[in-house]
């Protein structure tokens, strides 16, 4: 045990003096790189690269007890086999009891703008699942639109193809993945739903544990960086759901999913803005409903606008910045068939506060979120007060 403690330590000294600083906490949205950029970007000076993020949070609901939670730690490696051929991953330990592989794939780069990759990857759908680091986001708590509707941390298992057409000013990506998992035996005779109305698809990712698949599902993202400071994207995704065998062939063990989304991110001097729209429209969704007694929408819809002011001035290293972000998002913006709509998936939340980036790669944030739903009760949407520590190198 001492030996391999020992040899893991020579390794990573050895990987660390190998690499070179990169500003984790760039605010303009045309230089931000997310972990598997970093690590794939060539810059260091060793083949194995190492790295990590993390965040510990305190929640403060509204006449509850607190909570403090160190909600994930996460190992990032990679590995350069030669100038074309690279490979990524990180590992992630939630709520310091949960192991997860949240991306492990092979990047084989064709040519300047063309890298073939192959593996658990994450889905390009808005901005948070790729750039989901504590350190390129302001909140302490990830967007409610990147957790209910997208959902965040959304990876799938599949191959495609990605790059950047500078003379263009484009970057794309194209992916063939397994999809979500919908439906299975329930041991008893009946079946089992795993997709519900309030949180819409959440439930359904697979994240690569012995994931089913009997249908391909294809993801797509633009990317236009032409106009300095800006970012503008456009997402795709559409296919079927999977099911396990001894139930697929049941009407309502699938659902069709076509699901749209827009995003931009802007950066000028000491001000910041973003802001997100994400659609979901699911086929099928009243056979199963009726199959699995589930509560699924037959659309899926939510949205963000935010602005942020470094309170500092631009030559400082630190950076303080003051922020307000306004969002909605509905897992039943329809239904079908005799379901009715339950207003209390219809819900805003309002979140305003500061991060403060005292070195890069370290920021500590603080934020009060009022929270409210359109059936006007306070079940799960209790205002709350958040506090948090976030790194990244």
């Amino acid at each position: 045990m001492k030996r391999i403690f020992l040899l893991l330590v020579i390794v990573i000294s050895q990987v660390t003096f190998g690499q070179t600083a990169i500003d984790s906490i760039t605010m303009d949205p045309q230089k931000q790189l997310n972990s598997a950029q970093r690590l794939l970007s060539g810059v260091h000076g060793s083949q194995v690269t190492i790295g990590a993020y993390g965040e510990m949070l305190y929640n403060q609901p509204e006449g509850d007890n607190g909570e403090l939670d160190v909600q994930r730690l996460v190992l990032l490696l990679g590995y350069r086999f030669n100038d074309k051929t690279q490979f990524f991953t990180e590992i992630e330990l939630e709520h310091v009891e949960e192991v997860f592989v949240e991306q492990a794939f092979v990047n084989y780069n064709v040519a300047d703008n063309v890298n073939l990759r192959g593996g658990l990857m994450l889905v390009p759908m808005g901005i948070i699942n790729e750039y989901h680091e504590p350190t390129t986001y302001n909140g302490t708590e990830r967007p409610a639109v990147d957790n209910v509707i997208v959902p965040t941390t959304w990876r799938e298992m599949g191959v495609g193809v990605s790059g950047r057409l500078n003379s263009l000013s484009l970057g794309y990506q194209a992916y063939v993945f397994n999809g979500f998992k919908s439906t299975t035996a329930d041991g008893e005779g009946g079946v089992s739903g795993f997709l519900k109305g309030s949180n819409g698809l959440r439930s359904g990712r697979q994240k690569s544990i012995k994931s089913t698949v009997d249908s391909p599902t294809f993801a797509t993202k633009i990317d236009y960086y032409g106009i300095p400071g800006l970012r503008l994207g456009f997402s795709t995704y559409f296919g079927k759901t999977q099911a396990a065998d001894d139930v697929e062939e049941i009407d309502g063990a699938n659902i069709g999913i076509a699901m749209l989304g827009f995003d931009a991110r802007y950066a000028y001097q000491r001000f910041t803005a973003r802001g997100q729209f994400i659609h979901a429209s699911l086929s099928d969704t009243e056979a199963y409903n009726n199959l699995t007694g589930k509560d699924l929408g037959s659309a899926l819809q939510g949205w963000y606008i935010e602005g942020g002011y470094n309170l500092l001035p631009r030559d400082k290293e630190q950076k303080l910045f003051a922020f307000a972000r306004y969002e909605m998002y509905d897992t039943h913006a329809d239904t079908a068939g005799s379901l009715a709509k339950n207003e209390a998936y219809d819900r805003t939340d309002v979140t305003t506060g500061l991060s403060y980036h005292i070195a890069p790669g370290v920021v500590v944030k603080g934020d009060y979120q009022f929270r409210s739903n359109e059936s006007g009760g306070n079940d799960g949407v209790k205002n709350r007060l958040n506090f948090g520590i976030g790194v990244w190198f």
